[in-house]
C-alpha cells in the first residue's frame, strides 16, 4: 500500500502509468539515487509502502534545445506592424533595441521568469543560445562572464538545468568585416568563446555546463570557424550554429560562396555528432542527406519561426533520413513543449493539406508519439548530457500529468499523449521533477512570488 512520506525523506517513487520505450507501462517504480539521478525505472511493480504515489501517469521531459533568455523580456511587444511590411528582420532591429539595455542583473531576473515558465511547460533542461556577453557601450564586465553567471544563477533560482553555448559572433554579414553598432554587445572571436566555455564547464555549477555556438554564417566567417573548431579538438561539447532560417541568408550564402548554407558547411567542415544546426528551415534533398551523413542534428523551433515568419522546415524529409531532432523555444513566444510539438506538425498539415504528418504507420501510427519520441532521443547530446529521459543513469527529471485537466479528463491511457500535445491545455502537469526533487506541484514554485514580483521590476524599468 502506497503511502505519502514526505519528498525530502524519499527516494521512490510509484505511478500507475509511465513512458518507457515508445508505450505506456503501467505499476512503474521509479527510484532516484542520493547523486540526483535515476537509479531504477521498473514497470510491472506493486507500490511499495515506503515509495510516494505521485499523482498521475509520469512523461520524461524533454530538452529545449535552443534559448535566448533575455528575449522573454521582449515577447508579446512587437505584435504590432507601423509599416508596409513586418519580418524577420524588422524584428531583429527591434530586438536588438532591447538588447542593449539589460543589465546582468535584469537578466538574472528575466531568466529566472523565463525558466519558471518552461519547467511549467515540461522542459527541464535549457540550451541557452548566449550572445549577449559585454557592458551596453561594448565594453566588457570586469567580470567577462558576468551575464552567463546571471543565466547560472536564474538557473540555480528555479531549479532547470542549463547547457551554456557562449557565440562567436564576429560580423555583421557575409560581406561584412565588422559589426554594426547595435551589435557591440555581442562581439567575440574563437578564443573568447572557448575560454568562456572551459571557464563556465570548470566553475563546477551544480545542473549547468557548457559547450560553443556559432551564431551563423553570416557572423562567423571561415576563419573563425576552423579558429574555434581548431580549439575545440575532439573536446565532447555540443556545437550549434543558427542556418538557413530565413531565405534571404540562403540567398546571401549563394552569392558570397556559390552553395547554400548548409551545403556549404558541410563541404568545408565536416560535421559530427556535436553539431547542432538550428532551425535549418529552408533545405534541399541533397543538404538533408548532408547533413543525415554526418550524424548532426537540427533544432527546430515551430513557435518562433511561425511568429517571426521564418517558414515550415520540411519535417518528414528530416524524419524520412533518421536526422536527430529536438526543439527549442528561441525567442519565447511560446515556452511549452506540447505546444511547440503540436506547432511542428500542424505546420506541416497547413503547407501539405494533409493530417497527422508525422505519423509513420504501421511501425508508428501516433504523431504524438513519433514526434516526443524522436524529440526525447536527440536531447541528450543537444545538451551535451551523457543520457536523458526515464532510463538508470539519466538526471532523476520526470513530469506527472494531470489526468484532470482540460484536454485529459476521461482519456483513455493508451491515447494520453495524443491528447497532451493535440487538445489539452499546454501546461497539464500535476508537479515535475527534476533531479529526484518535486520542483513544482500543480503550477506552483517556492519563489515564484518572489521571482514574478523581480520580473515585473525589470519589464517596468526597460518599458515603462
Amino acid at each position: 500500500m502506497c503511502t505519502n512520506p514526505p519528498i525530502t525523506m524519499t527516494t521512490l517513487y510509484w505511478t500507475p502509468h509511465a513512458w518507457l520505450q515508445g508505450q505506456w507501462q503501467p505499476d512503474v517504480l521509479l527510484e532516484a539515487g542520493a547523486d540526483g539521478r535515476w537509479a531504477g525505472i521498473t514497470p510491472h511493480t506493486p507500490c511499495p509502502e515506503q515509495a510516494r504515489r505521485l499523482a498521475g501517469p509520469v512523461l520524461p521531459p524533454l530538452v529545449n534545445a535552443h534559448s535566448h533568455a533575455f528575449q522573454r523580456a521582449f515577447a508579446g511587444l512587437a505584435e504590432r506592424r507601423a509599416s508596409v511590411s513586418d519580418d524577420f528582420w524588422s524584428w531583429r532591429d527591434r530586438m536588438y533595441g532591447v538588447a542593449l539595455r539589460i543589465t546582468p542583473a535584469q537578466l538574472r531576473a528575466i531568466a529566472a521568469q523565463l525558466y519558471l515558465e518552461l519547467l511549467r511547460g515540461g522542459y527541464t533542461q535549457t540550451c541557452e543560445f548566449h550572445y549577449l556577453h559585454h557592458r551596453e557601450d561594448g565594453s566588457p564586465y570586469a567580470d567577462p562572464l558576468a551575464m552567463s553567471w546571471a543565466l547560472a544563477d536564474a538557473a540555480a533560482d528555479t531549479g532547470m538545468g542549463l547547457t551554456v553555448l557562449p557565440v562567436l559572433y564576429a560580423h555583421a554579414g557575409f560581406a561584412q568585416p565588422q559589426l554594426r553598432d547595435d551589435q557591440r554587445r555581442f562581439k567575440t572571436d574563437a578564443d573568447w568563446v572557448w575560454r568562456a566555455s572551459q571557464a563556465i564547464n570548470a566553475a563546477a555549477r551544480p545542473r549547468v555546463q557548457a559547450g560553443v555556438a556559432l551564431h551563423s554564417l553570416r557572423a562567423a566567417h571561415a576563419a573563425d570557424i576552423t579558429a574555434l573548431r581548431a580549439l575545440v579538438g575532439d573536446a565532447e561539447v555540443p556545437i550549434h550554429i543558427h542556418i538557413s532560417e530565413q531565405p534571404q541568408e540562403v540567398a546571401d550564402c549563394l552569392a558570397a560562396h556559390g552553395q547554400r548554407p548548409m551545403q556549404w558547411l558541410a563541404h568545408h567542415h565536416p560535421l559530427d555528432a556535436r553539431w547542432q544546426l538550428v532551425h535549418a528551415t529552408h533545405s534541399t534533398p541533397g543538404e538533408i542527406a548532408q547533413v543525415a551523413a554526418s550524424g548532426a542534428g537540427v533544432v527546430i523551433c515551430p513557435g518562433t519561426e511561425a511568429n517571426l515568419g521564418d517558414g515550415v522546415a520540411d519535417l518528414p524529409g528530416w524524419l524520412a533520413a533518421g536526422v536527430p531532432l529536438t526543439i527549442g523555444s528561441d525567442s519565447h513566444a511560446t515556452r511549452a513543449v506540447m505546444e511547440e510539438l503540436r506547432w511542428l506538425d500542424y505546420g506541416q498539415r497547413l503547407v501539405l493539406g494533409r493530417r497527422n504528418v508525422a505519423a509513420d504507420p504501421p511501425a508508428q501510427p501516433s504523431t504524438a508519439a513519433r514526434l516526443f519520441d524522436a524529440m526525447l532521443a536527440g536531447s541528450a547530446r543537444a545538451a551535451g548530457l551523457s543520457s536523458w529521459g526515464l532510463q538508470p543513469g539519466a538526471r532523476a527529471d520526470a513530469l506527472v500529468l494531470d489526468t484532470a485537466a482540460d484536454g485529459l479528463l476521461g482519456v483513455p491511457t493508451d491515447h494520453l499523449l495524443d491528447a497532451a500535445v493535440f487538445s489539452a491545455d499546454p501546461r497539464p502537469y500535476a508537479a515535475v521533477l527534476v533531479g529526484g526533487e518535486v520542483v513544482l506541484e500543480h503550477g506552483r514554485h517556492g519563489r515564484q512570488a518572489a521571482i514574478a514580483s523581480e520580473f515585473e521590476g525589470v519589464m517596468r524599468a526597460l518599458f515603462g
